[in-house]
């Protein structure tokens, strides 16, 4: 198969590029490689100790593969600045893709014509679908969770159009985070002056693959983990960042069920009705999203809450939650 670079427009001339990050994604990085031929001056894959083949796959269609030293804590964030300090100094743009993405066709033009015509954004992220939302439950309320409102928005995800300038200027992504780095990053994109947009386009598709109730258990817990710590490090005004996510889980996760059997065990076993907020408060929020989404919703917050907790009671040593 031929390389991923394209022709570059002069010597080691290279304006656009994209950096991928992986672990153990299989057939999942074969297609998210296969999809960027043509279309960055270069690819750089970062791994992350995979031992499905992905180096040799990812060596075979082009791109420079760079393997993380492992006797460090793994985190994507540390994954992507590795990435980002292997690029040449003239690199104007990035595009950052999870290994189990693929790029749609046509989005690195609109998003490159975009940042071309607003030279005060930053970064341009678009619409990340799941591929196969009818294959479970757990992949069609991720669907539904990357469906964003278009417009300048405060954070993106882990796949997005980038100015290297600006990723540099602000120090890059923040190694340490286990998870919510992008958010935290444009957090300081946007203290710096730069804006975040949202385009109306069709970016990547995404493969979840989620099947178990465990995998979007960890993966909420993951969330959990993110708003805590996203607040310890941007909580004050006037960001006030992922402050009233990480209230809300703490609240309905852990605050409430506790005070409830506190009550019954101290005061009246009556007090466990109370409990009946939690099925009030489903029906509640299906009104706007339906009664699945909903559900998980409130269930969701007792994961969260599980991973804020972890966060809290243990700042500095936790490692990365991985949910495939």
């Amino acid at each position: 198969m031929a390389g991923l670079c394209r022709p570059s427009r002069g010597a080691f001339a290279v304006t656009l590029a994209a950096i991928v990050i992986g672990r153990n994604e299989g057939a999942r990085l074969i297609a998210c490689l296969d999809a960027l031929e043509g279309q960055a001056d270069l690819v750089i894959y970062v791994d992350s100790g995979s031992t499905d083949g992905s180096v040799a796959a990812a060596e075979a269609r082009g791109a420079q593969v760079i393997s993380l030293d492992m006797s460090q804590p793994f985190t994507a964030a540390r994954a992507r600045n590795t990435g980002l300090s292997a690029l040449p100094g003239d690199t104007e743009l990035v595009q950052f893709l999870d290994g189990d993405c693929v790029l749609r066709t046509g989005w690195i033009d609109t998003a490159r014509a975009f940042l071309e015509g607003h030279p005060q954004v930053a970064v341009a992220c678009g619409r990340r679908r799941e591929r196969y939302p009818e294959a479970s439950l757990y992949n069609a309320l991720i669907d539904a969770e990357w469906d964003t409102p278009v417009g300048e928005a405060k954070a993106c995800g882990g796949d997005a159009l980038m100015r290297v300038a600006a990723l540099r200027a602000v120090g890059g992504y923040r190694d340490t985070l286990i998870a919510g780095e992008e958010p935290e990053l444009c957090v300081r994109l946007r203290a710096a002056g730069w804006q975040v947009w949202r385009l109306d386009a069709e970016m990547t598709w995404h493969d979840a693959a989620m099947t178990r109730f465990v995998q979007w258990w960890k993966r909420t817990r993951r969330a959990g983990h993110a708003f805590a710590e996203g607040a310890a490090l941007h909580g004050a005004p006037p960001e006030r960042h992922w402050v009233a996510e990480t209230r809300r889980a703490l609240i309905w996760g852990a605050g409430m069920p506790l005070a409830i059997v506190l009550l019954a065990l101290l005061v009246t076993p009556w007090a466990l009705v109370l409990l009946l907020v939690y099925p009030l408060q489903v029906l509640r929020l299906s009104r706007r999203g339906g009664m699945t989404r909903a559900l998980f919703t409130v269930l969701g917050k007792f994961a969260e809450a599980q991973g804020a907790l972890q966060f809290l009671l243990g700042r500095g040593r936790s490692r990365i939650i991985e949910y495939k």
